[in-house]
């Protein structure tokens, strides 16, 4: 009997749940839609009257999708100087930066006289299955032609990247003869390893570029493969890193700091306090380490840099960092633009704001990075403090610093030397890695018969000839090396063999030849050794 009644009801029952549900989905949507409840905007305010009178009353036609963009970027100018509006047209190229990947065909390229060429290609890349080569040069990309001087590295950039799995058919010029490739497009990855090698039987080296989503991946496979090479001490180099995710940064602390030890934590005015803190046993808990800093060094890496120096884990190299300890968090809006809104602030395990003052406006927080240079701060010891900065105290016992960066434990001033004029314009018309460019091109064989950067740096010995040639072919463009002082010569010297390492093992080559006279390298190596 009680079957059959619930045989009766039970249709009825499942109708009023369904109501219920629809009814409070209804609800919960208008919530999130603005209209009340959670985002209630209550009644029109006076900007959303003022772009309808506009659009309804106004004389001429008007973009009210550029109207509204600039009414967004006006108003989060009015904030602090890292909340941003991303217009729909950057939001792809800016996702693509922190993700760690993009869609495209593989291939590193550089425009020289007007014509796309080709620098590097990613081994097993889409470009490099279709046969694609280091010097060839890409005249057409399906019915686009890209030679002339109106094409410009970015519009290249939005020619041939496109969706993973779509082709695209490259017009190729190799050795003076012209033939077509057809590249199927891929997901090209894009690690936040710089360099990554030893540089002696017990220091490793690592360089971080960014915090984006798969550095914590690309780091620990760089720290188990120099372990194997057997690191006991290691250089992590942060410099010129301007951040990223946080938590890439927080798990990159835990493989250096053992128990459950506090790495960073947030808290803001509608966020509240968030602590994270290591929750494993880390790869690296015990080894002696030094991290490098300078005033390009921001947000995440500040984070780790702070977290290590709090907890006495590791020596703090170089000069004080950018000062940007505010959270933010990205809100796609309708049109497919977005804004990436502050919303908390970062503090290390000791207390310490890593944020410096903002308030006399975005013009003069973003001129003091270069103040530092002309007050002396980037050049001598005693001028690298932090004005009103409060003092903070180690565990043990070591004084550092809050309200405005992390404060170096030991302070490496910046190369003051100056190039002359030409020794300067050389480099910034590009005319060096052009030179560079060619010559690889020339002596291919002869690069390929080197194994390791480390052999290089060692055994090649044609930067002398490599010097008389660029000097022959820089006159080309109107620009005179015969009379430059020794110490140009030399610094321009380094550079040619610091880029010619870079076409044959990209970054980690280029690195590996400049680290070798890089004075915070030297003074991270002394520390080490003491």
């Amino acid at each position: 009997m009680q079957n059959k009644k619930l045989q009766v009801w039970l249709p009825l029952l499942f109708a009023i749940v369904m109501i219920v549900g629809m009814y409070f989905g209804s609800k919960l949507h208008n919530e999130m839609s603005g209209r009340n409840g959670l985002f209630k905007t209550g009644k029109r305010n006076s900007l959303q009257e003022a772009l309808d009178l506009i659009r309804l009353k106004y004389v001429d036609s008007v973009r009210m999708d550029t109207l509204q963009a600039n009414a967004i970027q006006d108003i989060m100018n009015e904030l602090d100087p890292h909340s941003v509006y991303i217009p729909a047209s950057k939001l792809q190229e800016v996702n693509e930066d922190l993700g760690g990947k993009f869609e495209g065909i593989g291939v590193e390229f550089n425009i020289f006289s007007d014509t796309v060429n080709v620098l590097y290609v990613i081994p097993s890349g889409p470009g490099d299955k279709a046969g694609l080569q280091i010097g060839d040069k890409i005249l057409k990309a399906d019915s686009s032609s890209l030679v002339g001087g109106k094409v410009t590295t970015d519009e290249v950039k939005k020619i041939i990247r496109g969706e993973q799995g779509s082709k695209t058919i490259l017009q190729i010029m190799r050795n003076h003869n012209i033939s077509d490739f057809t590249v199927t497009r891929g997901m090209i990855p894009v690690s936040s390893v710089d360099a990554s090698y030893m540089i002696d039987k017990k220091t490793g080296y690592i360089k971080l570029n960014k915090f984006s989503e798969h550095t914590y991946v690309d780091f620990m496979q760089s720290l188990e493969a120099l372990q194997k090479q057997g690191m006991q001490e290691m250089i992590l180099d942060l410099r010129g890193n301007g951040g990223g995710f946080m938590n890439e940064a927080v798990d990159i602390a835990d493989e250096f700091l053992d128990d459950s030890k506090l790495i960073v934590y947030t808290q803001g005015i509608n966020a509240p306090k968030q602590e994270y803190k290591a929750k494993r046993p880390g790869l690296f808990e015990t080894g002696k380490l030094t991290v490098l800093v300078d005033e390009l060094t921001a947000s995440a890496s500040e984070v780790l840099a702070g977290a290590l120096q709090d907890w006495d884990r590791a020596t703090i190299i170089g000069r004080r960092t950018f000062g940007k300890g505010l959270v933010q968090q990205q809100y796609p809006l309708s049109d497919g633009s977005a804004i990436r809104l502050t919303t908390a602030r970062y503090y290390t395990p000791l207390g310490r704001s890593i944020q410096r003052p903002y308030d006399k406006g975005k013009k003069v927080y973003m001129d003091e990075i270069w103040q530092r240079y002309s007050d002396g701060e980037a050049l001598y010891a005693d001028s690298n403090k932090i004005n009103n900065g409060k003092q903070y105290k180690t565990p043990k016992g070591r004084i550092v610093y809050g309200g405005g960066g992390i404060m170096p434990d030991i302070f490496v001033p910046l190369d003051t030397s100056t190039f002359q004029r030409s020794s300067a314009k050389v480099i910034l018309d590009g005319t060096l890695y052009k030179f560079v460019y060619l010559y690889y091109l020339q002596h291919k064989s002869q690069l390929q018969e080197f194994a390791t950067p480390e052999e290089f740096v060692k055994d090649f010995n044609n930067v002398n000839e490599m010097w008389h040639q660029l000097v022959q072919y820089s006159l080309k463009d109107t620009i005179n090396l015969n009379t430059v002082p020794e110490t140009d010569k030399l610094s321009l010297e380094k550079r040619l063999k610091a880029n010619l390492a870079r076409f044959r093992w990209r970054s980690e080559g280029y690195y590996e030849v400049l680290n070798t006279d890089d004075p915070v390298i030297k003074k991270a190596i002394e520390v080490l050794e003491k």
